[in-house]
C-alpha cells in the first residue's frame, strides 16, 4: 500500500514530464487508441460505411467506439448483406 501514495506524490511533483508515470499511462493510452482506431477505420472504409468511419475519425473514447464497431456493427451490416443476397437468389 506503500505505492499508492508514492505514486501520487510523484505525479503531483513532475505532473507531465518524461520520467513521470502519467507520462508512461498517457503513451500507453495513445497506442491502444491508435491501434483499436486503425483497426476500425480500415474495416469502415472495406466495408463501405463511409458515416462509420467520419464518426470515428472524429470521436476519440480511447477505443471503446472502435472496438464495439470492429466486434458488433460491422457483423450486422455484413449478415443483412448476407441476408439480402440470400432473398435474391431464392427468388430467382
Amino acid at each position: 500500500m506503500q505505492l499508492y501514495p508514492h505514486f501520487v506524490s510523484e505525479c503531483a511533483r513532475q505532473p507531465f514530464t518524461w520520467q513521470s508515470p502519467l507520462m508512461g499511462l498517457l503513451l500507453l493510452a495513445l497506442v491502444w487508441s491508435l491501434a483499436w482506431k486503425g483497426a476500425a477505420l480500415w474495416k469502415a472504409a472495406r466495408n463501405g460505411h463511409s458515416w462509420w468511419f467520419a464518426a470515428m475519425m472524429v470521436i476519440n473514447t480511447l477505443g471503446l467506439l472502435e472496438i464495439l464497431y470492429y466486434f458488433v456493427f460491422s457483423n450486422r451490416a455484413k449478415s443483412a448483406v448476407k441476408i439480402e443476397s440470400e432473398k435474391e437468389n431464392i427468388s430467382l
